[in-house]
């Protein structure tokens, strides 16, 4: 059975968020680029609770410079609900540490993805954290 729709746009977004490196990023966009998904991978590193703002403007900005939503209300805001959904998600986790990974955006037709995949804690201590937020685009 193939994926479609929702599923497989998240399965997209997880690993754009998972990619080690640059060029393991442009690799995977490449290969989901022939299956019709766009995608774009954004790092951050920094105190959880600031993160918040910071990772959904940069969820925004970068759907926009890879061309995976228009300029407009609908699409970033779409987006953006993803985003916060995603980072809910490690926010009790992370309250009062700080974050580091990424977050990866996916998108095909009318379903878009965002998903963070952050190391959680402080020094060498760290938990391992997973957020997906998923919306339709009408």
């Amino acid at each position: 059975m193939s994926e479609t729709g929702s599923k497989s746009v998240a399965r997209a977004a997880l690993q754009m968020a998972m990619t080690l490196s640059r060029e393991e990023e442009k690799a995977l966009k490449e290969t989901l680029r022939k299956e019709e998904i766009y995608s774009a991978a954004v790092d951050y590193g920094g105190e959880a609770l600031t993160a918040v703002r910071a990772l959904v403007e940069r969820a925004v900005v970068a759907g926009k410079r890879e061309g995976i939503i228009k300029d407009c209300h609908a699409e970033e805001g779409a987006v953006a609900g993803a985003a916060r959904e995603a980072i809910s998600q490690v926010m009790t986790k992370a309250i009062g540490l700080n974050i580091g990974g990424k977050l990866g955006i996916a998108r095909r037709g009318d379903h878009v993805s965002v998903a963070v995949f952050f190391g959680v804690g402080l020094l060498h201590l760290d938990e391992v954290a997973v957020g997906l937020g998923h919306r339709a685009i009408g």
